[in-house]
């Protein structure tokens, strides 16, 4: 691959970084003493999944993460990967998150909080994406969740520098800090159903709650949404208008880090929108058919991609449970 036809630079920032561990069972036996049939350990954190993800499709990806006595360890993990790493030190240790996936797909994560960050460590941080963001990437991706000491509109912070610099920003988080950041101006957002129902205190039965609410959230100035929605696909809002797009029932291997190969797929993709929904829905489903956060291939994802269907002005008063995938 030339310079000439590499795609696009990307800069990830991930505020909380995880050492993921995967591991197997044929049916989680709670309180019980079970042998794992397999298990992975991975660099982790949202942001730290899509730059892992873009750069196994070409994409020239760096990675900014807090990170403390044990950076060398996340290093070593992403450098085979061909993932550039800026570690921003800090005192506490990066956290550490289990995955139990049994036999039908069924998955349950054990997440810690992560390390609190100081306000000198969260200025150093900040310091960081403003440097990376002179360069003028295609993109900075801003995910996950904010670890203890870090404000809530710390995204909206990190959105309006990437304004300012010209730069696309793609964000993918929940709760407080989401709901802090709609305003900020963020080219896409993705949010599952579940997080798009928190922040707007309501619930989301049909596809067109789904559309109004993607609609709300641009007119306070958010470009495009992307809403995940699990077994039943994903919903994008644009200015154009909207699409879902799903393909049909598969059975799982892991669901952890789906989401992120779905947004990864988005920000890869070029052409008209429903274009880039169908990528993003073909880059998910092949994760889902891989092990722990495993890195789908350029392969692997076309070959998922001739089962993915799209609708363009999808019927507003169809459940959401009901949308056929």
């Amino acid at each position: 691959m030339t310079d000439a036809t590499r795609p696009g630079s990307v800069v990830t920032l991930t505020p909380n970084p995880s050492l993921d561990h995967t591991v197997e069972v044929p049916v989680l036996q709670v309180g019980e003493v079970q042998r794992t049939s397999a298990a992975l350990v991975e660099a982790g954190g949202k942001g730290v999944n899509v730059a892992r993800v873009l750069a196994k499709h070409g994409h020239r990806t760096t990675a900014i993460l807090p990170a403390g006595i044990d950076a060398q360890r996340i290093i070593g993990l992403l450098e085979p990967q061909k993932v550039r790493t800026f570690p921003v030190p800090i005192s506490g240790s990066i956290r550490t998150n289990i995955a139990v996936v049994e036999q039908d797909g069924t998955t349950t994560k054990l997440n810690e909080p992560g390390a609190a960050l100081s306000d000198k460590e969260l200025a150093a941080l900040l310091s960081a994406v403003e440097d990376h963001l002179e360069p003028r990437p295609a993109w900075l991706v801003a995910a996950g969740s904010l670890p203890a000491g870090v404000p809530d509109d710390f995204y909206a912070r990190v959105t309006a520098l990437a304004v300012a610099a010209g730069v696309p920003v793609a964000l993918d988080t929940s709760g407080p800090a989401l709901a802090a950041a709609v305003e900020a101006g963020a080219t896409v957002i993705k949010p599952n159903l579940e997080e798009l129902e928190e922040i707007l205190g309501r619930e989301l039965v049909t596809v067109g709650d789904v559309i109004d609410a993607g609609r709300d959230l641009r007119a306070k100035g958010t470009k495009e949404l992307l809403v995940s929605m699990g077994g039943h696909g994903a919903l994008l809002i644009t200015q154009e208008g909207a699409w879902w797009a799903g393909g049909p029932p598969l059975v799982p291997r892991s669901t952890v880090g789906a989401g992120d190969c779905t947004l990864s797929g988005y920000l890869h993709a070029t052409g008209s929108p429903d274009q880039r929904l169908a990528t993003a829905v073909a880059w998910g489903r092949a994760a889902c058919l891989l092990p722990g956060t495993t890195v789908p291939s350029p392969e692997q994802t076309r070959a998922c991609a001739d089962a993915v269907r799209v609708v363009a002005d999808p019927d507003p008063l169809q459940a959401v449970k009901d949308v056929a995938s």
